[in-house]
């Protein structure tokens, strides 16, 4: 062996005999108890040190598996990942704890935190504001936290977050016919007036009352007359002036001068 390989073998020999002399890292927590553990855990939570508390929560559930202490941990912990914007990991906890504990006085809490993680998915109003095209926004978060809130409002019509669970159930049926309704528009501009139709038509089965239909009925009025099937265009024509009888479409856009109301695309 050459001298500089000697060199290098004694080097990496000393490295690694040195790592057996560097102190373990210490673990603060070793000997708490579950109180202490859900105490220190609940104080970095509400101070917002969310993965401290993460931490905390799942040391507790480890060395501490049954009792309350861990079970409200289970909960808490969803609640802290929920707020470190880890929403995967945190709907994973919400389900996870209604598996685990169907009957727990507080699982109505999941349910809730459950559509709310999924609501806050959905960028809402953020996106319209900003531009964002709806049709190129996937619509699964909005219906999984409808079905969250649903199954809330369902089992526990009691509950304290039924109300606020309710109030978010009606925006997300206006926001789920909004974004069919927005696609219907793209698809109108671009002459693809069947799939236009189509999704007005799934809106207005899917979600009746939602106050976005009424576009989508103007819209399915020029889809039909622009295919040239003047009966299903008077059906739908009827139906809005019915349904919207003071709707602003039927007065026309005062900027195109003569241009008919239900030419959308000339707007």
């Amino acid at each position: 062996m050459s001298i500089a390989r000697y060199s290098l073998a004694l080097i990496f020999g000393l490295l690694l005999a040195s790592c057996g002399f560097l102190p373990e890292a210490q673990d603060e927590t070793r000997g708490w108890s579950a109180q202490k553990l859900y105490t220190e855990a609940k104080s970095e939570l509400n101070n917002r040190n969310y993965e401290t508390a993460i931490k905390y929560y799942q040391k507790l559930e480890s060395r501490y598996p049954y009792g309350r202490f861990a079970q409200q941990a289970q909960i808490e912990i969803a609640y802290a990942y929920y707020k470190d914007g880890e929403l995967a990991q945190a709907t994973a906890a919400t389900e996870r704890f209604i598996k685990l504990h169907p009957n727990h006085p507080n699982v109505d809490y999941a349910y809730y935190l459950k559509g709310l993680i999924s609501f806050n998915d959905d960028l809402g109003w953020l996106g319209y504001f900003s531009g964002q095209d709806l049709s190129e926004r996937d619509s699964k978060a909005a219906r999984d936290s409808f079905d969250a809130f649903k199954d809330l409002v369902t089992r526990y019509p009691e509950s304290r977050y039924t109300p606020d669970a309710i109030e978010r159930m009606n925006y997300l049926v206006n926001a789920m016919a909004a974004s069919e309704i927005h696609v219907a528009r793209y698809y109108v501009r671009r002459g693809a007036y069947v799939a236009a139709a189509n999704r007005v038509q799934f809106s207005l089965k899917t979600y009746p009352t939602a106050p976005a239909n009424e576009e989508g009925l103007v819209i399915l009025v020029s889809a039909y007359d622009a295919m040239g099937m003047k009966d299903l265009r008077d059906d739908a024509e009827r139906v809005l002036m019915k349904n919207f009888p003071n709707s602003p479409y039927l007065k026309g856009d005062p900027r195109k001068g003569k241009v008919p109301w239900w030419q959308i695309w000339n707007y």
